[in-house]
């Protein structure tokens, strides 16, 4: 399937799914907003979390994904984007 993302390999979602759940317009059993970000957060290309969840998303988003965040490096990197992005950056949120 050419519009499948990478990072949901082991779920029949195609892209338009997995945006209505990031969205929070779409739920299936389980899997939620948090879910579909937590999922983007932990295997998503940075290219795909812009694209996809937007600084404004992030930034709003991180305290309550943030624990879920397995990869300790993941959770360092974040932590210093959504703090850098508010004083550097304002008018990307």
């Amino acid at each position: 399937m050419a519009d499948r993302l990478p990072f949901v390999w082991d779920y029949d979602i195609d892209e338009a799914q997995f945006q209505a759940l990031l969205a929070g317009e779409l739920t299936i059993g389980r899997l939620n907003r948090d879910w579909a970000a937590i999922r983007l957060l932990e295997y998503g290309a940075y290219a795909d979390i812009v694209r996809l969840l937007g600084f404004a998303g992030l930034v709003e988003g991180w305290s309550a994904w943030r624990h879920r965040i397995r990869s300790e490096t993941r959770r360092r990197g974040f932590d210093f984007l959504v703090d850098w992005l508010p004083r550097h950056h304002p008018e990307l949120l």
